[in-house]
């Protein structure tokens, strides 16, 4: 550790840094679009912040755009905090005017912006994640996946390599530590599963963040819509074998990041190791009403890989691509049910939501080995 707080970073990283540093000097003054989750998390969120202020460096634009909208309290909290703009793909209607394109915390799967980028031969520059490698971008000119416990480790040790100085003085240097911060304490489950290189970047960070506005965002009360959303897990919740499985009907775009906190709610029970929360997730696209089966998987037990649960219990879709994974301690999964997605009245709503939730415990309990 050198005496400004600055890691000394591996050789590897070091290489994979500069590598990085040569990549935005090659597209020098371009404008490219930066995709990140359809419902962005905080590491997420932080991530794209940085990416956005070392691209500004060699005059490169980047437009950060969402195929969802930021709904957890505590990330509305945090755009506000980063004064950012995360456009939704509806409103980017010409991707002509993107050099490239770059990828954050998310690899392209299941998104519709990958199919609008590639049929518009926008070439994907970067590509920047923690989570299991997939083979959607593989053609990318920069490639950096790590199984560290967030991306924002990997954007703060492009900090500590020196792409851009973090100054104590200046309001962005200091909201986006805070930023990062937030995205490794979130990813992490509050440190308890970081590695050496989450720990190492946070004490980076903590020479310039503002422990008060950290504070603030953590500190975020729960909406109503996400108390009544705990409130219907419970009341629907089947406990079985230390696993505790939570079908909650339909649930409002808005209203999405209820489910990983009702997954998280119900991990509180005693006996239970492992908890699942799922409902059919309803938004408007050009009018027309889409609907997916979302769902939240949380454990503690050390043997169960909530990456492969997921992957087994819901397999690939028509194009290859799995429904879902995830990474140690949490998962989820999102199946879109196309034809099926529509309403016509309160019975058809009813007769659906029937189906689908048999059929999730089935494949849930195939999958833990219980026959039900």
């Amino acid at each position: 550790m050198s005496n400004n707080g600055q890691k000394e970073t591996p050789v590897q990283d070091q290489i994979q840094t500069t590598t990085f540093a040569q990549v935005l000097e090659r597209h020098r003054g371009e404008r490219h679009i930066a995709v990140i989750q359809d419902y962005p998390d905080p590491d997420a969120i932080s991530s794209a912040y940085v990416h956005k202020l070392l691209s500004a460096k060699y005059d490169i634009t980047v437009d950060l755009v969402s195929g969802g909208q930021v709904s957890h309290q505590q990330n509305i909290a945090l755009v506000k905090l980063l004064g950012i703009n995360i456009l939704p793909e509806s409103a980017v209607t010409d991707l002509s005017v993107y050099q490239g394109s770059v990828f954050i915390d998310g690899q392209g799967g299941n998104s519709v912006l990958t199919t609008r980028l590639n049929e518009a031969h926008i070439p994907p520059i970067i590509v920047v994640d923690h989570h299991a490698r997939q083979e959607n971008l593989p053609n990318a000119e920069y490639i950096d996946i790590r199984r560290v416990g967030a991306t924002a480790t990997i954007y703060t040790e492009y900090l500590q390599a020196g792409i851009l100085t973090l100054d104590g003085s200046k309001r962005e240097h200091v909201i986006a530590a805070t930023a990062l911060m937030h995205g490794i304490i979130s990813d992490t489950n509050h440190f308890i599963n970081a590695g050496e290189e989450d720990f190492a970047a946070a004490a980076f960070l903590s020479h310039y963040l503002d422990p008060n506005s950290l504070t603030h965002i953590l500190r975020q009360p729960r909406k109503r819509q996400t108390m009544d959303t705990i409130r219907l897990a419970l009341q629907n919740r089947i406990l079985r074998e230390n696993y505790s499985i939570a079908g909650i009907g339909y649930v409002r775009a808005a209203d999405r990041d209820a489910i990983p906190q009702a997954a998280d709610f119900l991990l509180t029970e005693e006996n239970v190791h492992t908890a699942v929360v799922y409902g059919i997730v309803v938004s408007e696209r050009e009018g027309q009403r889409i609907e997916s089966l979302v769902g939240s998987l949380r454990t503690n037990k050390m043997t169960l890989d909530p990456d492969t649960f997921i992957k087994h219990a819901f397999g690939k879709s028509e194009m290859g691509q799995y429904y879902g994974g995830g990474r140690t301690e949490a998962g989820a999964f999102e199946i879109p049910l196309g034809f099926l997605s529509g309403s016509f009245g309160g019975d058809d709503e009813n007769l659906k939501w029937q189906l689908f939730d048999l059929h999730v415990k089935h494949r849930l309990f195939a999958q833990i080995g219980i026959k039900e």
